[in-house]
C-alpha cells in the first residue's frame, strides 16, 4: 500500500507538475511521494533477515527440475541479498552515520535491483516455456478419465504462465525505473520526467496486486 501511494502521488503531482510548473498541488504531492520513499528505504532496513532465510531455504534449489531456473533463482537471491547491505550504506552515509560516499552505494544498488529483474524476467520466460510444453503433454492426453485429469492440470498450468507473465510485466515496468535511475548515459539514465517514474511503479504495483489476488482466487478454487 506504501509502494501504491509513492508512486502514484509521484504520478498525479508529476502531471499536475508538468502542465504547470507553479502548481501548488504538484508540488506537494511529489514532496509527499519522496517523504514515503524515504519510508520504504528505512523499513527496508529490516528486511535483510527474512531474505535471508528465504535464499537459505532455497539453497541451491535442489527441489528445481531445470538447471537453467535453478541457476538463475540462485542468482537472484544473491543479487537481492546483496542489494539490502549496499542500500543501507547509502542510507547511513545520507544520514551521516558514518564517513563515505553515498553515490557509489546507490548506483550499486540500483545496478543489483536491476540484475535482479532481468533475472526474474529471464526465469519466468523460461518457466513459460516449461509450462506450455507440459499443456500440450496434457491435450494428447488419451482416455475420458486421464482427458478430465488432463483439463484440470492444464487449467492449473495455464494459471500458473498467467501468473509468469504478470510477474514479467511487473518487472518490465520497475527495470524501466531501474535504468532511469543509472548513472548517465546508460540508455535512458535520468531521462523519465516524475510522472513517468510515477506511471511505472504504480503499474508494476498493481500488476503484482492483480498477481497476488488471482493467486489467492486460485488456491481457493
Amino acid at each position: 500500500m506504501i509502494r501504491i501511494l509513492c508512486y502514484g502521488s509521484q504520478l498525479v503531482g508529476g502531471v499536475f507538475s508538468a502542465k504547470n510548473s507553479q502548481s501548488l498541488l504538484g508540488k506537494r504531492l511529489l514532496l509527499f511521494s519522496a517523504q514515503l520513499s524515504q519510508c520504504r528505504i528505512t523499513l527496508r532496513l529490516f528486511d535483510d533477515l527474512s531474505m535471508l532465510a528465504y535464499s537459505t531455504n532455497y539453497g541451491l534449489g535442489a527441489t528445481e527440475k531445470d538447471a537453467l531456473v535453478r541457476w538463475m533463482s540462485i542468482l537472484n537471491n544473491v543479487a537481492d541479498q546483496l542489494y539490502y547491505p549496499c542500500e543501507h550504506i547509502a542510507w547511513a552515509a545520507d544520514a551521516d552515520l558514518i564517513k563515505t560516499k553515498s553515490d557509489k552505494w546507490w548506483v550499486l544498488s540500483t545496478v543489483l535491483w536491476g540484475m535482479s529483474l532481468l533475472l526474474s524476467i529471464l526465469r519466468s520466460i523460461r518457466l513459460i516455456l516449461i509450462l506450455k510444453k507440459k499443456v500440450q503433454k496434457c491435450q494428447r492426453a488419451g482416455s475420458a478419465d486421464s482427458r478430465e485429469e488432463a483439463f484440470a492440470h492444464k487449467a492449473t498450468l495455464r494459471r500458473q504462465i498467467r501468473g509468469e507473465i504478470f510477474s514479467i510485466l511487473s518487472s518490465l515496468a520497475d527495470l524501466s525505473n531501474a535504468i532511469h535511475w543509472m548513472p548517465p548515459g546508460f540508455l535512458w539514465a535520468g531521462r523519465f520526467p516524475p510522472w513517468l517514474v510515477g506511471l511505472m511503479g504504480t503499474t508494476s504495483s498493481l500488476i503484482s496486486l492483480l498477481h497476488l489476488s488471482s493467486s489467492d482466487q486460485g488456491a481457493c478454487s
